[in-house]
């Protein structure tokens, strides 16, 4: 997974200051997430990794299934993409575009695992304390793991906040083996 983001970075963040710069994020955003469901065709990653089928020749039908959204940016995008064999990253690429445009809108996104379902209370008050923390708007993503035990885990993006029981224990084990 590393290898994959390591690889999607640059692309990623070339065309976020593309779009960037000239005002079409939101066109952009479209057409990553349309070019990344195309990416995840089995049938349309066979055809870009025929070689009986040219990077042009590809380049072609992803601009027919496009269509208008297929600009004179977006098409030399994916002739860089196509050359350097880089279509199966798309999905990636998309996620860290998604990424860098969220904070720039000031939002992050925060992966929360729990032991047991949180209420709307409990999550408001937890959301607000992540806001008040990161100094951005948080968008949470809930999902029970049994396994925490109790307590909650937190992820924003490298950030990692484990408040759970098994990690506690965890830390325990780490502390007393030292």
């Amino acid at each position: 997974m590393a290898e994959l983001i390591t690889v999607a970075r640059p692309y990623a963040e070339a065309v976020f200051r593309l779009a960037k710069s000239n005002g079409t994020l939101t066109q952009w955003s479209d057409v990553l997430g349309s070019l990344a469901l195309i990416a995840q065709n089995e049938q349309m990653l066979d055809v870009v990794a025929n070689p009986k089928y040219s990077a042009t020749q590809a380049q072609t039908l992803l601009t027919e299934i496009l269509g208008s959204a297929a600009t004179a940016e977006v098409n030399n995008f994916l002739a860089v993409l196509l050359e350097n064999r880089r279509f199966a990253v798309l999905p990636a690429i998309t996620e860290l575009f998604e990424t860098y445009k969220a904070a720039d809108a000031g939002e992050v996104e925060a992966s929360i695992e729990t032991a047991f379902a949180l209420s709307d209370s409990e999550l408001t008050e937890l959301t607000a304390v992540l806001k008040q923390q990161l100094k951005r708007s948080v968008t949470a993503r809930v999902s029970i793991n049994p396994e925490l035990i109790g307590g909650v885990k937190v992820t924003v993006g490298d950030l990692v906040i484990d408040a759970s029981v098994s990690g506690k224990l965890a830390e325990l084990a780490t502390s007393l083996k030292s």
